[in-house]
């Protein structure tokens, strides 16, 4: 049987600790924070992060170093035949396609899946990926799975302060001016790991309704039959995120649910008091 480590980034969503419990290499994106470099979980917390952002400091997201990736798969392999990595959507970063070229030197060693997820979807897929290496399957198996199930999600995410999507280049300063004076929230998705414009509404009330009647739509349309799971996410306030939670797990009840924190390579763009719900197809067991 192949000896096979699993690896993601905190694109996942996934802290040091539930990587360590589910036995999950994990990369620390970096984060540029002013004139410093910074690595999620390791040299800054979500807290910090969103605090320095308030505060106004320029704050910017980066792929990891080519070296700090190769570090890890040279660790991993010391003592794994095979190493399935599995970074954030190539749709949203070049980082995926670095990594896809990169594994070339590795002589098959190292398979790179685009699984075209982030946050609370790319999470169930990592550890779906260790629950197959752990009944058996092979590193290509659970590649080719990981790849069947890639575009089984869809994710969608308002931002409570435009000037953040302005800064990031997500909206230009004209829009971000009026929907600014006129409380127009975006309400944005991500299908097929590419992001893209859903809707534009009036508050951040109406843009948690139109993400639940979006999770609704897609309940009776793409998804109609199918096992999927729900989730929420969240930057910045613990408190409002649990809340945000609470009114997903509640409209939805019925399903399987998840919640967790947006990583902060999203925050960058989005900022704090960003609101996020997803669905995405489950894998058969």
């Amino acid at each position: 049987m192949e000896r096979i480590a699993v690896m993601t980034d905190t694109n996942s969503g996934i802290s040091p600790e539930e990587a360590g419990r589910a036995g999950v290499f994990l990369l620390a994106m970096p984060f540029t924070v002013g004139d410093r470099v910074c690595l999620e979980y390791l040299d800054i917390s979500h807290e910090e992060f969103y605090q320095r952002q308030t505060e106004g400091v320029q704050i910017s997201s980066s792929q990891p170093a080519p070296a700090d990736l190769l570090a890890m798969w040279d660790r991993a392999l010391e003592e794994h035949d095979k190493l399935i990595y599995i970074p954030m959507t190539s749709g949203l970063s070049g980082s995926c396609a670095t990594a896809q070229a990169l594994a070339g030197e590795y002589d098959g060693r190292v398979l790179v899946v685009d699984n075209r997820r982030i946050s609370v979807p790319l999470k169930q897929s990592v550890l779906e990926a260790v629950r197959l290496r752990d009944a058996g399957r092979s590193a290509a198996e659970i590649a080719q799975r990981l790849t069947e199930k890639a575009l089984d999600s869809h994710i969608y995410i308002s931002a409570e302060d435009l000037n953040h999507l302005k800064r990031s280049g997500r909206i230009t300063p004209a829009v971000a001016a009026v929907g600014t004076v006129l409380n127009i929230k975006p309400v944005m998705k991500i299908l097929g790991g590419k992001l893209d414009m859903h809707c534009k509404v009036r508050g951040m009330k109406q843009a948690r309704q139109a993400m639940l009647d979006a999770i609704a739509h897609d309940l009776e349309h793409d998804f109609a039959g199918r096992k999927v799971i729900i989730a929420a996410a969240y930057s910045g306030d613990a408190q409002a995120g649990q809340a945000w939670a609470e009114a997903v797990h509640t409209a939805f009840h019925d399903y399987p649910f998840m919640s967790d924190p947006l990583p902060l390579s999203i925050g960058c763009h989005v900022g704090p008091g960003a609101l996020g719900a997803a669905i995405f197809a489950d894998y058969d067991l």
